[in-house]
């Protein structure tokens, strides 16, 4: 990971350069906005509304986080719309608006994450700002709106890409680094196993975001194919995962210890400690709230009840998917629930008739199951 400092900079007085690439592309940070300045003989495709699709001899992208207005709609923007918005701004940026491209967001500037890999004479650079804690979603999740007569949500989240690679790509493979790129930002996301917002589903995005990918068209290098089998494309992917993957970190504090807890997992089914209590309240045992919250908190950050969580929520996705058969599932499911008091060392252990019954779902089982083992003798033992 590319450590960002403050570097002098003639560029802007308001512009800081943080980042140079060995090509000569040059960062900057400029409050709410990130600026990737580029040389001559650069080409590029991109998802902006401004001088999208392929761009030959850009001069510039940015990547900024709008003033809140109160809304997340185009007709919300400062003057009304996402393109005069963009052109705009870039003149306040000292930028050319017929020369740049732009991607929008809610994350900040600060927390943005730049990594960098080499070989031989290739180098890849990856700047990412990510969040998806509000518009995380899955591919195929139920639309939240729809864009009539040019007015759209423009943001709520959103994981911004730019992508610059020092050797000539032509447009087709300029494209083919988009797939790539956007391959290994769903795998950062489901590598922290991110919660969809608008389904059960893990998210593989955000509804909002935005990518570009820049080229050298003066480099002699040129490369044809940026697929998963090539080098360029490992570049590309382990870039962008390691980007994305520190920027979700700075921004949300989405990362593995975080997501190591099972009310965390149990989130994207509506499941919480109110849901808990209801449950728990009306099973055996002595009936004390906040001894309860306190003792389930712990009990949710035991690793072992994390992973047996995890296990038991894949054979609910595997269900949802049509790869395991609902009624097998669930048995299978049970039997390794059973184990459960064992593995938390509750020596008093349930009478599994009575607390669970095939005729529930999974999670039912388990919420009742698991609500039981906290509130009649789950002893925490430390993390494993």
């Amino acid at each position: 990971m590319v450590e960002i400092e403050n570097i002098p900079g003639d560029f802007s007085n308001d512009l800081k350069l943080i980042y140079k690439t060995g090509s000569g592309e040059e960062i900057y940070r400029c409050g709410n906005s990130i600026v990737a300045r580029l040389p001559a003989n650069r080409n590029s495709m991109t998802t902006s509304y401004v001088n999208g699709g392929y761009q030959e001899n850009l001069q510039a992208v940015f990547n900024h986080e709008p003033k809140p207005t109160g809304g997340h709609c185009s007709h919300d923007l400062e003057v009304g719309s996402i393109e005069a918005y963009i052109k705009i701004h870039a003149g306040r940026l000292g930028l050319n608006p017929e020369k740049v491209a732009a991607m929008m967001t809610a994350a900040k500037m600060k927390n943005a994450a730049i990594a960098t890999r080499c070989f031989r004479d290739l180098e890849v650079t990856a700047i990412v700002t990510a969040g998806i804690e509000v518009n995380g979603g899955r591919a195929g999740d139920p639309a939240s709106w729809h864009e009539e007569d040019g007015k759209a949500i423009y943001v709520g989240g959103t994981i911004n890409t730019i992508i610059i690679i020092n050797s000539h790509l032509p447009a087709h493979a300029l494209t083919r680094a988009i797939v790539t790129a956007t391959e290994a930002k769903t795998a950062a996301i489901q590598q922290l196993m991110a919660p969809s917002r608008y389904s059960t589903g893990i998210a593989t995005g955000s509804g909002t975001d935005q990518i570009c990918v820049v080229s050298n068209m003066g480099s002699p290098d040129v490369i044809t194919w940026a697929g998963k089998h090539s080098k360029l494309g490992e570049m590309i992917g382990r870039c962008v995962i390691e980007a994305t993957t520190e920027a979700l970190a700075r921004q949300t504090n989405l990362t593995p210890d975080s997501q190591r807890d099972m009310l965390v997992r149990l989130d994207r089914f509506g499941i919480d400690e109110k849901k808990y209590w209801e449950t728990a309240s009306s099973l055996e045992g002595e009936n004390k709230r906040d001894v309860f919250v306190k003792n389930l908190r712990d009990f949710s950050r035991n690793p072992s009840v994390v992973a047996m969580t995890s296990a038991l929520l894949h054979i609910v996705d595997e269900i949802e998917w049509g790869l395991i058969p609902e009624l097998a599932g669930n048995k299978t499911a049970l039997s390794i629930m059973k184990t459960l008091p064992a593995l938390v060392n509750v020596t008093n252990h349930p009478n599994f008739d009575r607390v669970t019954d095939e005729r529930h779902t999974i999670i039912e089982n388990w919420i009742r199951l698991s609500s039981w083992c906290v509130k009649n003798g789950f002893q925490r033992s430390g993390h494993d």
